[in-house]
């Protein structure tokens, strides 16, 4: 004879779980109500839900710093879910915190190697308790003679700044400008010549060149294309905080210079598709959304 299902035996299995009360209810039915063997059950089938989820792209989340106390090294991560009220969650918030630490911990920068075993098991539970898919998306190291960090208080925009000395006030006052600035490059000699290039293309195309002189075309292009690299040359920019003083002069000011940066923002470089149904799909750029709503590499 069947066990009966009692409602307080569903709920302790739901707060032990945080599982829906259908499933709960279907898993203690099929343990005959030993609510032990259903979280067995139920722990040998999350790692076929959670793979079914992970069919679903996590676009949204936050990013995280961990710096070292001596300031010599810090790495960013970016950990994804599907919406925002899932990246709210505290229990979402703490494994981003512990992917970060064990990161830091061990200043790896490969997906793949951190999540292998208990790592990957956690993120599996949490992906059945949220019930929303949830990756790690990268991570990234820097190291360096005095390295600061900057989180904006969205959590969705995360800055690693080195500098060859100075103090952490200064590098992280140089974070947070790359964070709400945006550069593309340390210094303009840092500019890939391909941008350059099609920069040119862009200006000799405008209207107002079309009826000038080889040489005044000329001359207006440089114009314009040293406007370009001061806006997007991280020391020639104007300091949010006082736009009196450039990077490159906050910097000097310190006894220090800009090595390098890395800026991490939620979601960058991922494509939300919708289709007709009521159902989202994700691709990568350069990727296309066939007409079964699958994304297929662009040819």
């Amino acid at each position: 004879m069947a066990a009966k299902i009692s409602a307080s035996m569903v709920k302790e299995l739901r707060e032990r779980t945080a599982l829906g009360m259908l499933e709960c209810k279907k898993a203690l039915t099929e343990a005959d109500g030993d609510i032990e063997l259903a979280i067995e059950n139920l722990r040998k089938s999350s790692g076929m839900k959670a793979a079914k989820k992970a069919g679903r792209t996590a676009a949204d989340g936050v990013v995280a710093v961990k710096v070292a106390a001596d300031n010599s090294y810090a790495v960013l991560v970016e950990v994804n879910s599907e919406t925002d009220f899932a990246a709210r969650d505290a229990g979402f918030l703490a494994f981003v915190d512990t992917i970060a630490s064990a990161a830091f911990a061990a200043k790896q920068t490969d997906v793949t190697a951190l999540m292998a075993g208990e790592l990957e098991s956690t993120r599996e539970a949490l992906v059945q308790k949220i019930g929303e898919n949830i990756g790690i998306r990268r991570i990234e190291l820097l190291e360096g003679a005095m390295v600061g960090a900057y989180v904006h208080s969205n959590n969705r925009i995360g800055v690693l700044v080195a500098l060859s000395g100075g103090d952490n006030e200064t590098a992280k006052d140089v974070a947070m400008h790359v964070a709400a600035v945006n550069p593309r490059v340390v210094n303009a000699s840092d500019m890939p010549e391909e941008v350059l290039t099609k920069e040119k293309e862009i200006i000799l195309a405008q209207p107002d060149m079309a009826s000038k002189p080889a040489e005044i075309a000329e001359k207006m292009v440089g114009g314009r294309i040293k406007k370009f690299l001061a806006e997007n040359s991280l020391v020639e920019q104007a300091f949010v905080k006082n736009p009196d003083v450039s990077i490159g002069q906050l910097v000097k000011a310190a006894g220090a210079e800009v090595v390098s940066f890395v800026r991490f923002e939620v979601g960058e470089g991922i494509e939300v598709v919708k289709l007709d149904f009521p159902e989202v799909r994700f691709c990568s750029k350069g990727a296309q959304v066939s007409l079964s709503g699958l994304c297929t590499e662009s040819l």
